[in-house]
């Protein structure tokens, strides 16, 4: 592609993306609805200004990398240590519920078919793209609300990052079958040697960089081989083990997220992903979106997972928060606030493109999920913690009377 081609592309698109962005953060939506937008106004959907290219695409592989990488910075390990057992069931269940149900949801749609075939895989990949959870929404609705370090609120937190791991296990498993010669033995043995010599070799290193950084705090060489690590990991896992190399990006953030300067490096990372990469990565998945393909089916089906998306997530998480001890109440809240798809959606559901398991007209139903779950989640959450509050002011009241 001309070089020239390329500079006016990305100039439209950061200008583009940020724009809009910044539109969808002043309606209280995620900002990340507004640079989709951008990418489907600018693209094939309706100006045509710009298409898919080798180009745009290597940028926004590097865009979700970077992504994945503050992602695991920002894992917080003495959290998940904490919360325990109680966020690892409702993490679990949170997992295998939307795995099943958006599984049989393509089926429904596609047709049953038969287990280890191609649609069987693409059935359990729609499965999979259910699975992850993202709670910025959540957290900025817990902090209004003055909720966000109650039992209910650390639960939630613990127990997304719980799942973001499970579901990034569950895509790397899917992706590897997605070789005929793998068997689900080879699979899982490579899977479990990724993160064996990961844990070893990321001990060692975190180690040596302790020492530095405690030699040179908030110096710019930390940032910069934690950015070669992301890199190097990531090529690692998908080249030596057939494992997807957004789980080898994360891998190198947990690696790096008790730091002392672990926020410092994600501050420096946020940089180069706010400015560039990340405005690039999601207004891709615009691009690669044309909604003037769309026929009923699709939109049928796009009504469909968004309720499936939500309704999952709140049985999932709900009844397991009841299992483990929640009353009803704060059970559903639970199920409420895990309820929300953003980020790690979008990053799996353009890594099933890119290895074929998924089409890109189903871009739009993974984007109306994101949109309908950023909406309806901190409305309902303000609705049960309303009824919380009132209810002692009512006992009051009638007391009183």
């Amino acid at each position: 592609m001309d070089t020239q081609v390329i500079l006016i592309q990305l100039a439209i698109i950061i200008v583009f993306a940020k724009f809009f962005g910044l539109v969808a953060r002043k309606l209280k939506a995620p900002q990340v609805v507004g640079e989709i937008i951008a990418g489907l106004l600018i693209g094939p959907s309706v100006l045509g200004w710009i298409g898919e290219s080798d180009f745009l695409a290597g940028m926004a592989e590097i865009g979700v990398i970077l992504l994945m990488f503050s992602a695991g910075l920002e894992t917080n390990i003495k959290q998940l240590k904490k919360t325990g057992v109680k966020a690892t069931i409702i993490a679990c269940s949170g997992v295998f519920i939307p795995l099943i149900m958006g599984t049989i949801l393509f089926m429904c749609f596609y047709g049953f078919s038969k287990p280890g075939s191609e649609e069987f895989l693409k059935a359990v990949f729609v499965g999979t793209i259910l699975t992850a959870t993202s709670v910025s929404i959540t957290v900025q609705a817990l902090k209004e609300l003055g909720k966000i370090s109650d039992e209910v609120g650390t639960t939630i937190l613990s127990a997304a990052i719980i799942d973001d791991v499970i579901g990034i296990l569950v895509l790397t498993v899917v992706i590897s079958f997605r070789d005929p010669s793998n068997s689900i033995g080879m699979v899982l043995l490579k899977t479990a040697m990724f993160f064996i010599l990961s844990a070893i070799a990321g001990y060692g290193i975190y180690r040596i960089l302790r020492i530095l950084d405690k030699k040179h705090p908030h110096t710019r060489r930390i940032p910069i081989i934690g950015m070669a690590l992301a890199f190097a990991l990531s090529y690692i896992a998908e080249e030596t083990f057939g494992v997807a190399d957004i789980t080898g990006a994360y891998v190198a953030g947990i690696i790096l997220s008790s730091l002392d300067d672990s926020e410092y490096i994600d501050r420096k990372m946020d940089i180069n992903s706010y400015m560039l990469f990340g405005p690039v990565f999601f207004a891709s998945i615009g691009l690669q979106t044309n909604i003037r393909t769309l026929d009923m089916s699709i939109l049928a089906f796009s009504v469909a997972f968004v309720l499936v998306g939500m309704i999952s997530k709140i049985i999932g998480c709900g009844l397991a928060g009841r299992v483990t001890g929640f009353k009803g109440k704060d059970a559903i809240k639970i199920g409420v606030g895990m309820m929300t798809r953003g980020e790690v959606a979008l990053i799996v559901s353009q890594k099933g493109l890119a290895v074929g398991l998924m089409d890109s007209k189903y871009f739009t139903s993974v984007i109306l999920l994101i949109i309908c779950s950023s909406i309806l989640t901190p409305v309902l959450l303000k609705l049960l913690y309303s009824k919380d509050d009132a209810a002692p002011g009512d006992k009051e009241i009638v007391s009183n009377g």
